[in-house]
């Protein structure tokens, strides 16, 4: 059995697992992301490589990063929630992990990984949608992850969808990232607490304050029947469907894959997304409508993508 560790770095947390060649996870570390300093973030990865690496026999390193990878599965362009700028991660990392290290986008990982082994299998065109702290993007085509001409291919979480809307990290305005992620929960909740302290009540006491809300406090909530939480996840639903109609009319896929940690909200999310891509699916009624599911890997998706392909690309080297 082949054994490669993937990390998954996201905007709060850096997860990692040793991921058998079946996709199973067997062992696991977790820290939370120094975002604002890039040295702290990749001594975070190399203190948890050392220690599942302590424990088994590993052949390969996949790192998911979110944010824009080259192509040469090495450097980190940009990263909108880190503290990358044209890092040279994996040659950072080179002296300090003594195994093959693979860098990939951590949306192309989760969406290789429900592919290879989760809601997508058997699917020929792929697209997975995952939400966390923003919205990251994968597009699998024929077995092969699409990754552009430079790499950075699938960004969906950057189309403007309101013009001069709500500024974004990525430094423009109106990114579909800002209505439909688990930032944009929060910031929902928050602002519904400040302008209707009525209506949010059940938030602020789950909170402890209006500033504390969360994005998984306001979907535990909704997962009770709180109304204020059922309303912002509803709205967040249905941005999240008009934004895959835009992707359906460009990629034609046969399924959509809604992955993160977001997508632990379920159907709360997810059904009124489906409502709003079918009502605003371009020549609906007329052609086949992509199926939408939950990712069935939920938010180890990225983690275990990121180990496979790090297993993959290693043996074709």
């Amino acid at each position: 059995m082949s054994l490669a560790i993937g990390v998954d770095i996201g905007g709060t947390k850096v997860s990692a697992g040793v991921v058998d060649d079946a996709g199973t996870i067997i062992d696991r570390e977790r820290r939370d992301t120094p975002g604002r300093d890039a040295a702290h973030t990749e001594s975070t990865i190399v203190e948890v490589v050392d220690a599942l690496a302590a424990r088994h026999d590993i052949g390969a390193v996949g790192i998911g990063a979110a944010g824009w990878i080259a192509n040469d599965h090495a450097t980190v362009l940009f990263s909108p929630h880190l503290a990358w700028r044209n890092e040279p991660l994996r040659e950072a990392l080179r002296g300090r992990i003594a195994l093959p290290v693979i860098v990939e986008n951590d949306a192309n990982a989760a969406a290789w990984a429900e592919y290879r082994f989760g809601a997508a299998a058997g699917h020929r065109v792929v697209v997975c949608v995952t939400l966390g702290t923003g919205i990251g993007g994968g597009l699998v085509v024929d077995g092969s992850v699409y990754r552009g001409a430079f790499g950075i291919a699938c960004e969906y979480g950057h189309m403007t969808v309101v013009p001069e809307g709500r500024r974004c990290a990525c430094g423009n305005r109106g990114c579909w990232e800002m209505y439909a992620s688990g930032r944009a929960l929060a910031r929902d909740a928050i602002e519904l607490a400040a302008e209707s302290p009525v209506s949010a009540a059940g938030l602020v006491e789950r909170a402890g304050s209006v500033e504390a809300i969360t994005g998984p406090i306001v979907t535990a909530a909704a997962a009770e029947g709180d109304s204020a939480a059922l309303a912002i996840c509803n709205a967040m639903g249905r941005w999240l469907g008009r934004g895959i109609a835009n992707l359906a009319a460009v990629l034609d896929p046969s399924v959509f894959v809604i992955g993160g940690g977001v997508s632990a909200a379920g159907e709360l999310l997810v059904g009124p997304a489906r409502e709003e891509f079918g009502l605003t699916l371009t020549g609906r009624g007329f052609r086949p409508a992509a199926a939408i599911e939950v990712a069935a890997l939920g938010p180890d998706a990225g983690l275990i993508g990121a180990a496979d392909l790090a297993r993959r690309y290693t043996a074709q080297a």
